[in-house]
């Protein structure tokens, strides 16, 4: 039996397993709401732990990312490249949002779409100097609202919603 089957075996490794995917860029809670649900958590308790877990790394982001590009960038010229295009992404998305600052970062981080989520925001938040005082609640807002569209996507918005 491998290591994720045994952890599916009780609720904590199901808890535990969601929290860990929340945390992976990409997947996000886009992937961890309906793998906790599929799984057999309950639609709330997937929510409540994906939210909490996709915040996890953002503080990190914020802080270190920069240095991190930075000591990429000395690496190889692929690295560097790939910080590039990264940078200049984050950039793009970063003119669409600006004019509503820390608003317009919350409404990229609310819409459950690639591209988007608590990493992208971190990101974007890092490369465009925000303090993480400020960014990190707008992010959680936005991840707040990401989970609820999540939830709702992944149960039915009627039933996600109606106490059932």
């Amino acid at each position: 039996m491998s290591f994720f089957e045994t952890l599916k075996q009780t609720e904590l490794g199901r808890e535990l397993l969601t929290f860990l995917i929340s945390m992976v860029p990409v997947l996000e809670l886009r992937g961890s709401i309906p793998i906790g649900v599929s799984m057999g958590l309950s639609p709330w308790k997937a929510m409540i732990i994906s939210d909490l877990g996709n915040m996890v790394p953002v503080p990190f982001i914020i802080i270190f990312i920069r240095k991190i590009f930075e000591w990429m960038k000395t690496k190889s010229k692929r690295l560097s490249d790939w910080v590039e295009k990264t940078e200049v992404r984050a950039q793009s998305k970063w003119e669409r949002v600006h004019s509503y600052e820390l608003l317009g970062l919350a409404i990229l981080v609310a819409i459950p779409l690639p591209g988007t989520g608590a990493w992208t925001g971190a990101l974007i938040a890092a490369l465009m100097d925000l303090r993480l005082k400020h960014a990190f609640p707008a992010i959680f807002l936005g991840v707040i609202v990401a989970g609820f569209i999540v939830l709702g996507v992944t149960t039915g918005f009627t039933t996600a919603f109606s106490g059932n």
